[in-house]
């Protein structure tokens, strides 16, 4: 087959991989649509830490400094029990010295207003209340070189139009409360802490100026019908007698902010693309919570894919004859990505695992699981995974 210049890609999804493909490839001079189903960007979800593999892509975009402005820097990274106890601590600086890039934490709402701002500012617009079915996908992909489904874990058109209904979103036994928080008399020193209970968890994230993002969260069975109302009442009865800064939370958060989440992920799949449609972030690859790296990884996806497709219309390259068909160029993409991925799906799972089931569970686990996960991590090993594709 011969090959084609990539000029024109669809993207299906404003969320934080495909806003920030969008950015890049306009960067590179390509014309873009970008469909969102909803009538405005989506900000679901509190707040997002973006580690040094996601501040490199940042950097990419030309967003790290506005990043740096809206975020916090976490210096440190506490595990507590729920009596307050330390139980271990993880120097964030090192890490960022080792991987050359910082560590961010940042509301959600505030990191894609910036890329929604980015995207405009580069002549870039969003076709809002676009909701496109997986039996559109033929006809857009039809009209464009390459269609990117960029549109989230639960209900992906274009991972449905790739594999109809035989690849399901699978819910993982625990249900997330989140929101944010201002906490004038009770802010936290720049950290990130994780309290753990019997299979339960209470996680706090602080940004700056006293604001912050957290989730609690516990084991609990499926329960779609169940009123929201109660499962923020079942989590002040759970977390009422926890440690001072988890009172704090639950007196001081933003009612508006609160959101429940029971906690699905997919399994790694086999392919993410057939003809010149493709899927990423979420879509493709969406691990767990626990993994701290579902946006990171979004944003690799970006980043990865527009440096394949750019070398693909090299004009230094077809004067070389040195030129790959688009089928080669994704299948490069998913040989790149797949690995990585599949390890932060497999991490979250793992320490999902660990968390929330009993303790008699969790104790009964840990004599065959050889996993690492139990023991410290170096900033060694997290420099390793984080950095792995991205850095020579």
């Amino acid at each position: 087959m011969k090959a084609k210049a990539v000029k024109h890609i669809a993207i299906v999804g404003a969320g934080i991989a495909g806003l920030a493909l969008a950015i890049l490839v306009i960067k590179k001079g390509y014309r873009v649509s970008v469909y969102e189903a909803n009538a405005g960007i989506k900000t679901m979800g509190a707040g997002i830490t973006l580690w040094p593999n996601a501040m490199f892509v940042m950097q990419k975009l030309g967003l790290d400094k506005a990043v740096l402005e809206k975020g916090g820097l976490p210096m440190f990274m506490q595990q507590y029990d729920n009596e307050g106890q330390l139980k271990a601590e993880l120097d964030i600086k090192e890490v960022n010295r080792l991987c050359g890039y910082r560590s961010v934490s940042i509301l959600r709402r505030d990191l894609m207003t910036i890329l929604e701002n980015k995207l405009v500012a580069l002549g870039g617009s969003i076709r809002f209340s676009s909701a496109i079915k997986a039996q559109d996908i033929e006809a857009i992909a039809r009209d464009v070189d390459l269609v990117v489904g960029a549109d989230g874990r639960m209900r992906s058109v274009v991972r449905q139009h790739l594999f109809n209904d035989s690849v399901a979103p699978s819910y993982q036994g625990f249900v997330n409360i989140i929101g944010t928080a201002q906490l004038e008399d009770h802010a936290l020193e720049e950290a990130i802490q994780d309290y753990r209970g019997d299979a339960e968890r209470f996680g706090i994230v602080s940004v700056k100026g006293g604001r912050s993002y957290w989730a609690a969260a516990w084991a609990t069975q499926f329960d779609k019908k169940r009123p929201v109302t109660s499962w923020y009442e079942e989590m002040h009865e759970r977390f009422q007698a926890w440690p001072d800064r988890v009172k704090a939370i639950l007196n001081h958060y933003e009612p508006a902010s609160l959101n429940h989440i029971l906690v699905h992920d997919i399994a790694p799949l086999p392919y993410w693309h057939k003809d010149n449609v493709l899927i990423i972030g979420d879509a493709a690859h969406a691990p767990l919570p626990t993994s701290g790296q579902g946006a990171c990884q979004a944003l690799e996806d970006a980043w990865h894919l527009v440096t394949l497709l750019d070398e693909h219309n090299s004009q230094e390259r077809k004067q070389a004859g040195k030129t790959n068909n688009l089928q080669e160029i994704l299948n490069r993409f998913y040989q790149s990505r797949i690995d990585k991925t599949t390890a932060a799906q497999n991490i979250g799972r793992r320490l999902a695992s660990r968390i929330f089931s009993s303790s008699s569970e969790a104790s009964a686990s840990s004599k065959t699981d050889s996993s690492q996960l139990g023991a410290s991590v170096s900033a060694n090993q997290l420099r390793e995974f984080w950095m792995q594709g991205l850095t020579n």
